[in-house]
């Protein structure tokens, strides 16, 4: 049986590392890459270390920035006294995509997970806290996932939060956009109910 060259297959375990590539996607990526002028590699490589090298996080809210600030925390018109709290830095791309948010935002840099020894002093929860001393925060936005640890994320923020006095709030959760509620699980329908609005 024919086998890949050493070179090849280094391509392809990288390639594997990657969150959410199994081994056939490596393979087909690496190939895909081989397929490419030498140019195209080099360009691709290129892209890779730059971003690395010129990527930090912005001193303020913890989100991907070239610069001291993010472009987020640099814009004028944005509202600095409401602050959206997310798990990600990819959270934030997801909520920015919507156009409809004109605050700030706060990444957290993961979720309270006990069972992987991560607990609140491993997050961005001091800083925080900080911000909304600082700059007279009015609302916290809370857009934590709706798994385990995204809830308990969620609700040891808005127990902190409330203390301050300042408005916690809990992004809503339910049926989809165009989703049918055959498909929904018990979970989502009764988070559907429980976030219902007046018409």
């Amino acid at each position: 049986m024919a086998t890949y060259t050493k070179a090849l297959n280094r391509l392809i375990e990288e390639f594997a590392r990657l969150p959410g590539i199994g081994p056939k996607s490596a393979e087909r990526l690496a190939l895909h890459i081989l397929k490419g002028t030498l140019d195209e590699a080099k360009a691709f490589a290129y892209a890779v270390v730059r971003a690395k090298q010129s990527l930090n996080y912005c001193k303020a809210c913890h989100n991907l920035s070239e610069e001291e600030l993010c472009s987020v925390c640099q814009d004028l018109q944005r509202d600095k006294k409401t602050v959206c709290v997310v798990e990600e830095p990819k959270d934030v791309m997801a909520i920015e995509k919507s156009g409809t948010y004109k605050g700030v935002y706060h990444v957290l840099s993961g979720a309270i997970s006990p069972l992987d020894g991560r607990g609140p002093e491993d997050l961005k929860i001091k800083e925080l806290l900080s911000r909304i001393k600082q700059n007279g925060v009015r609302e916290i936005i809370i857009a934590t996932d709706s798994d385990a640890q995204g809830e308990t994320t969620a609700l040891y923020l808005a127990r902190v939060i409330k203390r301050m006095g300042v408005k916690a709030t809990r992004i809503a959760c339910g049926i989809p956009a165009g989703g049918n509620l055959e498909y929904a699980d018990q979970a989502t329908l009764s988070r559907a109910l429980a976030g219902r609005q007046i018409l």
